[in-house]
């Protein structure tokens, strides 16, 4: 067997054994979601359960009061949403004049700000809830929606991505008369579209996921996204009593994600390469 079978067979099993260290606790907490609270406290560790049942979606889906968890599915696909269409609207426009306009001062602007964005986001939590709540943004989308649109990682991919493109492309545009403007939306956002898909799936993701930040500037329960609210979910069903409506709020927490993914994943896969702004 060559060094480079040897590799490849070492690669793929330790791809495999990643894969099952990821998928395990995955399907444990699937099946969890449909025991019953009898099988679940006595029955030890068991991959798949005795009987499935249906009890635990039943009680979660009908729970409208205390744990209005199709309502904090609702919240996060619109906060979701709307955060990464902006996202994409700022990014490209704010990547197009770090790469392509020129003004004094730019490259020094864009790498002092490149090197803020290196400290923890956790330093400006108190700053930014100051921010919020004087604009009156408490317990509202908009405090969820607006932080972070301008996010330097998603600027410097845009930005790397628009310095591969030839400006001649500019350049050609500018001689028959087209403004800053109409390069940005004839010319430039159709070939950076690869590197905004990766921005916006991520983006997604973020704000889908994000944790701290809902819990600290949301206090109505019907505005919360499905993250915060997973912490409500701990306090009213975290005591193993109700353990298989825990788990069953956290599987149908994950399902929009993961269509996500499952849709775009041909675009996602095809945007990883950077380079595909220009063919030819």
């Amino acid at each position: 067997m060559s060094k480079l079978n040897i590799s490849k067979y070492l690669a793929n099993l330790f791809l495999w054994a990643l894969c099952i260290t990821w998928i395990i606790p995955v399907i444990f907490g699937i099946s969890t979601s449909f025991r019953t609270q009898s099988e679940i406290v006595q029955s030890g560790f068991r991959l798949f359960p005795a009987e499935w049942r249906l009890e635990n979606y039943v009680t979660i889906l009908g729970n409208t009061s205390t744990a209005p968890i199709m309502r904090w599915l609702f919240n996060s696909v619109f906060i979701a949403s709307l955060h990464t269409f902006l996202v994409i609207v700022v990014i490209s426009l704010t990547g197009y004049g770090y790469a392509r306009m020129k003004f004094k001062g730019r490259d020094t602007l864009f790498f002092t700000l490149l090197g803020i964005s290196f400290f923890p986001g956790v330093v400006n939590i108190i700053p930014s809830y100051k921010i919020i709540d004087i604009f009156g943004w408490v317990n509202t989308s908009l405090a969820m929606i607006i932080p972070g649109l301008a996010g330097m990682g998603n600027i410097f991919l845009v930005r790397q991505f628009l310095k591969g493109i030839p400006h001649e492309l500019d350049e050609s545009a500018r001689v028959d008369g087209a403004g800053e403007f109409r390069i940005y939306a004839s010319i430039i956002l159709p070939l950076i579209k690869p590197v905004l898909i990766v921005c916006g799936l991520f983006s997604f993701v973020g704000s889908w996921n994000d944790f701290l930040w809902p819990v600290i500037v949301y206090t109505d329960v019907d505005k919360m996204p499905i993250t915060a609210g997973l912490l409500l979910l701990q306090d009213i069903y975290g005591n193993y009593r109700m353990i298989g409506q825990l788990m069953g709020s956290a599987i149908i927490a994950i399902i929009p994600t993961l269509l996500l993914f499952a849709f775009a994943q041909k675009y996602f896969i095809q945007s990883i390469n950077l380079n595909s702004g220009i063919k030819g």
